[in-house]
């Protein structure tokens, strides 16, 4: 068997998709599965939009994924040379002609059509000019596209790995454009060029391309070179069942990084979208991703883009993290919140390690180290209004605290066992229920309804913050309520 070698090929219009990125995934699986060679090319002919910058942020977002080339990046806009050799060659050999229709012209004869409530196709008004009429009006200068020469009759056929059988009738095809009319290529010419040259052999990328197929398809027959095997992947769509777009959410790979998901639940998550595993688990390493990946698993069926899902994946794996990984990304975050202090690195560093590893239990996201567990780490934090007024609605609750801080203050030894011993004895003693005092102390350790274990909280915090923050929010109490 011959080496296998795919590409993948974003255009930097924008940022890297997520549909962009699972397209990248399918194809580097593929590669690694077979041992074979992932390549990466940039198409970045369209002069208008494509932009440098754009570039070097999909460079990054697929080495955050960790989706590493062979080969590459390979750059059309350096290869545009060889596409109208390419396309002269063709026009040689009779499998292209020379389009002298002005887009005006063009517009005109669709308008016409729509009016007719006719498909328009161009229709084909320069095909049949005289080799000499073609002569006569490039010694005019007048600018012209080159055409592909699509046969009159017939149909272009092919087995799909995704798909299965697809046939289309070259009727149903006009005759595209290899070259506009300003010399520059379009995706059709560049796309089979690149794939010649960089000896493609499966050419893997979205169902929105299945009809440039065929087209392709015909261009390599007129050069007698070898079709690669192609498989389309079915779309990515949003909860309502509408192509993925920004009202769905994010959808930039980028932006996942900055919402605190790790680059292994994404890929995780992408792989999913429309590729069943053997065993069909949700949780799927990367080696065993590499090893059971086959095209002819991959469903035909649309993918639905499910961010329940995908917070549920990354949580499963922030809190599976060995602590040599985890302790770096938290650090991170706390930069980029603004909450992290030299002191972490040093004599307060096993306060930061042991608030990271206590928050890890509970944590969906990176950001959620810095948000609802900022108070591990500051003490500059808020109480979140909905657990104020859910467990600090107690008139009694200001004396309570007080006294559970001054109680906490002489506990020895301060361990797990002694403060929930404390707190429990003086719950009983004030005749209130523990679960009220359990509450409105973890509102002010955490500022959080929610949090871990609050007799876990409290060693992670240490005795001067504990018995700090119940004094700070009784006052904080004693202010807002008098």
């Amino acid at each position: 068997m011959s080496e296998t070698r795919v590409r993948f090929a974003p255009s930097p219009t924008g940022y890297l998709h997520v549909g962009g990125a699972r397209t990248a995934l399918y194809n580097w699986l593929f590669a690694r599965h077979l041992g074979g060679v992932f390549i990466l090319r940039i198409e970045d002919t369209d002069v208008d939009r494509s932009k440098p910058e754009l570039t070097t942020t999909i460079l990054e977002s697929l080495e955050w994924l960790g989706l590493t080339w062979d080969e590459g990046p390979v750059y059309q806009s350096q290869r545009l040379e060889r596409y109208r050799e390419m396309a002269g060659n063709l026009e040689r050999l009779g499998h292209a002609y020379p389009c002298f229709c002005t887009q005006q012209e063009l517009q005109a004869r669709r308008a016409v059509a729509e009016a007719e409530r006719r498909a328009w196709k161009y229709d084909g008004a320069c095909r049949a000019l005289s080799t000499g009429e073609r002569e006569r009006r490039r010694a005019e200068g007048r600018p012209a596209a080159i055409r592909f020469r699509v046969p009159d009759s017939g149909q272009t056929s092919f087995e799909d790995q995704v798909f299965g059988r697809i046939e289309v009738d070259h009727r149903d095809i006009e005759d595209f454009v290899l070259v506009r009319s300003d010399g520059h290529p379009t995706y059709h010419l560049g796309v089979v060029a690149d794939d010649l040259d960089l000896r493609v052999t499966h050419v893997i990328r979205g169902a929105d391309h299945i009809s440039n197929t065929p087209k392709q398809i015909l261009m390599y027959q007129a050069i007698e070179a070898p079709v690669p095997v192609f498989a389309h992947l079915p779309l990515i769509l949003g909860p309502d069942k509408q192509r993925l777009s920004k009202r769905h959410g994010a959808t930039a790979v980028g932006a996942y990084r900055d919402q605190g998901v790790l680059p292994e639940a994404l890929v995780n998550f992408l792989a999913l979208l429309g590729w069943t595993p053997p065993g069909q688990n949700e949780i799927v390493p990367l080696a065993d991703m590499i090893r059971d990946f086959e095209l002819t698993a991959v469903s035909k069926s649309n993918a639905v883009f499910d961010l329940e899902k995908l917070a549920w994946m990354n949580s499963e794996y922030v809190r599976n993290l060995p602590v040599e990984r985890l302790l770096p990304l938290v650090e991170e975050e706390l930069r980029r919140a603004g909450l992290w202090r030299e002191a972490f690195a040093g004599d307060e560093r096993a306060r930061f390690e042991n608030g990271a590893r206590l928050l890890q239990s509970r944590a969906r996201s990176v950001q959620d180290f810095s948000q609802s567990g900022g108070a591990f780490f500051t003490e500059g934090f808020a109480y979140a209004p909905e657990a104020e007024k859910k467990f600090w609605k107690d008139t009694s609750l200001r004396p309570l605290l007080e006294a559970l801080a001054d109680r906490l203050a002489v506990t020895e030894p301060f361990d797990l066992a002694a403060t929930e011993k404390t707190l429990r004895g003086m719950a009983e003693e004030k005749g209130v229920k523990a679960g009220l005092l359990i509450n409105a102390t973890r509102v002010a350790l955490t500022g959080q309804a929610v949090a871990p274990g609050l007799f876990e909280v409290m060693l992670a915090l240490g005795r001067g913050r504990v018995v700090a923050r119940l004094h700070r929010a009784a006052e904080y109490l004693r202010a807002s309520r008098p």
